[in-house]
């Protein structure tokens, strides 16, 4: 796709510590991160003070975040809201001392066994009110589908877009989470696809929902990423491995020999890049 996107991904899954996730970064050519969990903990769980001492960090390596990758949406819906609104308040102020725009979000929990359909209207006030605060502060939240919440698949994901899209309210597409809620991919981005702001690069099998490389499994990862491409896409593609309990590289190479461990952060991570960079270069 060559210039018209910036790679960033979940250095959390590389290690926990800054340190390591930069190296690892920086090995592979990669100089933005969508910032889940650093040094232990997540990053929206770090006070300002300690989030100030992350940016020099990051400053002085010349790194930028893409995103805050949030758990804000990541409650059950039946779940008290106020005190979730004000974390969204705090998760906003790390944004703006990291200097990025973007916030990864979620439309909430169903209870197991209920129909979504049941809870949309608390989902859409709920969902309305973090889309005001948004606009008051300046950011855009970005709307991951996540399985087991009320926008996970794609008709529901558009009527949140329907309602809710503009500047301050944008949708994340990731193909394995689409897997791994029996939702086509190829349907669901042609549905979403005048909406997509940002790409989460994992892929996954249907039936187990096991999550491999990019372009191994059931997400269309490469004929999506060529219809982004020609549509002119220029945003974050977002490495988000979630690999370590993969086969590992031998498991791709060698089929009379399948070695079964679990990769280290390190690996995974690799592995996830080099998938996608062969996928780029041929699309």
């Amino acid at each position: 796709m060559g210039k018209e996107i910036t790679l960033t991904g979940f250095a959390d899954e590389i290690a926990p510590e800054l340190s390591e996730q930069i190296r690892v970064l920086k090995k592979l050519g990669i100089s933005h991160i969508e910032m889940r969990g650093v040094n232990g903990k997540g990053l929206v769980d770090h006070s300002i003070p300690e989030a100030r001492e992350i940016k020099k960090i990051l400053d002085a390596e010349g790194f930028k975040l893409s995103s805050v990758g949030s758990p804000i949406g990541k409650i059950g819906i039946e779940d008290d809201f106020e005190p979730h609104l004000e974390k969204l308040k705090h998760t906003m102020d790390i944004a703006h001392l990291m200097e990025v725009d973007f916030i990864r979000m979620f439309s909430f929990y169903i209870p197991e066994g209920k129909d979504p359909g049941d809870y949309k209207g608390k989902v859409f006030e709920q969902t309305g009110r973090m889309v005001d605060l948004a606009k008051s502060e300046g950011i855009v939240l970005l709307h991951e589908n996540e399985k087991g919440i009320y926008g996970d698949v794609a008709s529901r994901c558009l009527e949140l877009m329907k309602e809710f899209y503009g500047e301050h309210y944008k949708a994340v597409f990731d193909f394995a989470n689409f897997v791994q809620c029996d939702q086509d991919t190829l349907s669901a981005y042609d549905m979403l696809k005048e909406y997509i702001e940002y790409i989460h690069i994992k892929d996954a099998l249907k039936g187990s929902g096991s999550v491999v490389p990019a372009g191994e499994g059931d997400g269309n990862v490469e004929a999506i990423l060529a219809k982004l491409k020609e549509s002119g896409y220029h945003g974050f593609l977002s490495l988000e491995p979630h690999l370590a309990d993969f086969g590992g590289f031998s498991a791709l190479e060698n089929g009379k020999s399948i070695v079964k461990r679990k990769l280290t952060g390190e690996e995974a991570f690799t592995l996830a890049c080099e998938s996608l960079q062969k996928i780029l270069e041929r699309i």
